[in-house]
């Protein structure tokens, strides 16, 4: 990139502070791993490479300041302000950047972006710059857009077709003069105005014209589970399926119910364990953890360390499955086998399907229960206990 000879004070203010729920469940999309490094260290990572951006803010989510400490190790501290708490939506939480920012005197140029864009470019943050200029108020890159784009009406039915060559898709970081994109901001605040969902469309609203730069295909956001796959086969990695088992068994001991597949079935007998015993959610966990190559259930959690004792096994699968994700992975497929004369697992099949994939993370049709006897052969035949048994399918990024 050449060298910016920038016009005024820059800053660069990354916003860090959603949630991330149609990313699926786990941690917000920004503090998750792609090529073992967090996304929004991977966001940071070119601002912080350019010398003219003076000043580097990120607004947070309240409860993440763990998470991005983490995010941020290895950093240059030096060149990151303290983060500023956020707000209920992106809007809000652009304001309190800025008024942060403000706070510490800032007026210049600031550069906003979204943390869930970890690919931007030197150039892209360069032609920001040189885009909005000495005299300039608004600048943000814009793609064509390739699909054609209709309008709805309340009904769903069609309303409009806009001509497409004159539509586009529009990315960050989005570079503003300081001080006119604050007023917008609390212009539209005053005026209750909050479902503006980028800080250009703000712009437009308070009457300022808007300049473009070409922006960059491989500047994505990454919003869905998918995107962190392709993501993560990017740079010569491919997405490899890998299957693990797993395998538990119970004693039964005194007690009037037992835990399968995180589903309360009452029955005469409890089971002997040191945590609630469910042995479905014991065995997916050991899925898991095989198809990742990383341990087993009690590698993670050891039976010897008392917090575990009476523990629901719903945080063992949540942990498995998490540490997929953060792997840049994908669950294709859950697969459970109950081996028991009693409990009855039939009545409970649709259930424990529920269950498993609100913990996983994933859809109900990835999950499948199945049940079966030892056909009275076994300590399963003899009611002494129960087992299960479990596979698990997943796609991992991994070196071609």
């Amino acid at each position: 990139m050449n060298r910016i000879d920038p016009p005024a004070p820059i800053a660069a203010l990354l916003v860090a502070a959603g949630r991330g729920l149609r990313a699926g469940t786990g941690e917000p999309k920004q503090y998750r791993l792609i090529d073992g490094r967090p996304v929004l260290a991977q966001a940071l990572a070119p601002f912080l490479a350019e010398p003219a951006i003076g000043t580097i803010a990120v607004v947070i989510g309240e409860g993440d300041e763990d998470r991005y400490a983490n995010a941020i190790a290895g950093l240059d501290p030096a060149r990151l302000a303290q983060p500023t708490l956020g707000g209920a939506t992106r809007q809000a939480s652009v304001r309190r950047g800025l008024l942060a920012l403000a706070r510490e005197g800032f007026d210049g140029i600031v550069l906003v972006h979204d943390a869930a864009r970890p690919f931007v470019s030197p150039a892209q943050i360069g032609a920001a710059i040189r885009t909005l200029g000495p005299s300039g108020l608004a600048a943000i890159p814009a793609l064509p857009v390739t699909d054609t784009i209709k309008r709805t009406d309340e009904n769903g039915h069609i309303a409009e077709t806009p001509a497409r060559d004159r539509l586009v898709s529009v990315q960050t970081p989005q570079a503003f003069r300081f001080g006119p994109l604050l007023a917008a901001h609390e212009a539209a605040e005053r005026a209750l105005l909050h479902g503006f969902t980028d800080d250009a469309a703000l712009m437009e609203w308070a009457g300022h014209p808007i300049a473009t730069f070409e922006g960059d295909a491989g500047n994505v956001k990454l919003t869905h589970p998918e995107d962190f796959l392709r993501a993560g086969s990017r740079h010569g990695k491919v997405l490899v399926t890998r299957v693990g088992t797993g395998y538990d068994v119970h004693a039964f001991g005194a007690g009037d119910h037992v835990w399968l597949g995180g589903v309360r079935i009452g029955h005469d007998h409890g089971v002997l364990a040191h945590s609630d015993g469910d042995v479905g959610l014991h065995a997916l966990t050991d899925a898991l953890l095989g198809a990742l190559a990383e341990g087993d259930i009690g590698t993670h959690f050891p039976p010897s360390d008392p917090q575990w004792r009476g523990a629901a096994s719903a945080q063992f699968l949540a942990f498995a499955a998490s540490r997929v994700r953060e792997r840049g992975g994908r669950i294709d497929h859950l697969d459970l086998t109950i081996v028991c004369e009693a409990p009855k697992v039939g009545p409970h099949r649709e259930a424990i399907r529920a269950e498993i994939a609100a913990i996983a993370g994933i859809g109900v049709e990835r999950v499948a229960i199945k049940a079966t006897t030892s056909e009275r052969m076994g300590f399963t035949g003899r009611r002494e206990g129960l087992a299960a048994l479990a596979t698990a399918t997943i796609r991992l990024p991994e070196e071609e």
